[in-house]
């Protein structure tokens, strides 16, 4: 893509959300330690969509900041977001800060490492810069347009290079590592999105012959907790493949900008009428993501084609999901 702003702006913009990045990440450790034994948390829908003050808290810390230092840019984040009646798609053309202060909001809930803060710079619908730090591991993915994605800033994505990046297995799904989550949509419904989660999740894991030659027989299916991170980890490498549907685009805002650098593919999770066509790039705000790490040649295809099997292959075996919203916008990253 073309990014009307220069790249050495870019590239201070950059360096300006890695900082804020660790500055907020050091909020949540210090919030961690302070904690009683018993984190106090309120309950958004139901019991597994849980806000903290310290959500709320980091989100003004980098709301802040960003208002100081790019007084014309707007902000979008998840708490300020959830606090309003409406659900529309909000972003537009103009430069926007999309911003998840503490994805994994359970797991910080309990000290389980699993939690971060996402903060993505999208410009033109496209998300050019992305940033995401999980605190208690010491883990920091970034990324800027034309600069590569990077673990720490000094490893650079993704990580399996031995030496050359290999491509995805020739039968994949089967032996890959699937990522995945739940949810907070938790109804008993009949044909309703969870159930469609659940009957995908299992014909991934099936042995090859189940269900009619559909099962996935994946290496191992996982869930984080974290949308964030399940991308962070798919742009590592270390993750084949993610399907989701439900998250909200500061839950993949940051994952996409990095994953895209780092070489991997994202669409839709939803199979499209035609599977064998062309494959689309995801249209951000969708709520419907599949991605794929980034893939080496193999003898007989390239990379970009071993991607694009994989995902037709991951189509073949999931459901339908329903995820809809108002407001957004045709314009694809």
């Amino acid at each position: 893509m073309t990014c009307p702003i220069p790249q050495a702006e870019l590239d201070e913009i950059y360096a300006f959300a890695i900082d804020l990045a660790r500055k907020a990440g050091a909020l949540l450790v210090e919030r961690i330690e302070e904690r009683n034994s018993e984190q106090v948390y309120a309950e958004k829908e139901n019991a597994v969509d849980l806000v903290t003050q310290t959500d709320e808290d980091v989100e003004s810390l980098i709301k802040t900041a960003i208002n100081n230092k790019y007084p014309h840019h707007r902000f979008l984040g998840e708490e300020t977001y959830a606090k309003g009646q409406s659900r529309e798609y909000l972003i537009d053309e103009k430069p926007t800060w999309c911003v998840d202060p503490l994805d994994g909001t359970v797991n910080f809930t309990h000290a389980f490492p699993m939690f971060c803060v996402s903060i993505g710079l999208i410009v033109n619908h496209h998300p050019v810069i992305g940033v995401i730090y999980a605190p208690l591991l010491d883990q920091l993915f970034s990324s800027c347009l034309n600069r590569g994605a990077w673990l720490n800033e000094s490893r650079q994505l993704p990580l399996i290079r031995k030496p050359a990046i290999p491509p995805l297995p020739p039968t994949a799904p089967s032996k890959c590592i699937f990522a995945c989550e739940w949810g907070k949509d938790r109804r008993d419904i009949a044909g309703g999105n969870l159930e469609r989660k659940i009957e995908s999740f299992t014909t991934l894991a099936m042995e090859r012959e189940a269900r009619g030659g559909l099962g996935g027989m994946v290496h191992g299916v996982r869930s984080l907790g974290s949308a964030t991170m399940d991308l962070a980890y798919t742009a590592m490498g270390t993750v084949d493949v993610w399907w989701e549907g439900g998250c909200w685009e500061w839950d993949v805002a940051a994952g996409i900008a990095i994953l895209l650098e780092a070489g991997g593919l994202v669409t839709t999770a939803n199979p499209p009428d035609d599977i064998d066509g062309p494959i689309e790039s995801v249209k951000l705000g969708s709520r419907l993501y599949l991605a794929v790490r980034p893939a080496g040649p193999s003898a007989t295809e390239t990379g970009r084609q071993t991607q694009e099997r994989t995902v037709r292959e991951v189509w073949r075996r999931v459901r339908q999901l329903d995820y809809t919203r108002p407001g957004l916008q045709t314009s694809s990253t």
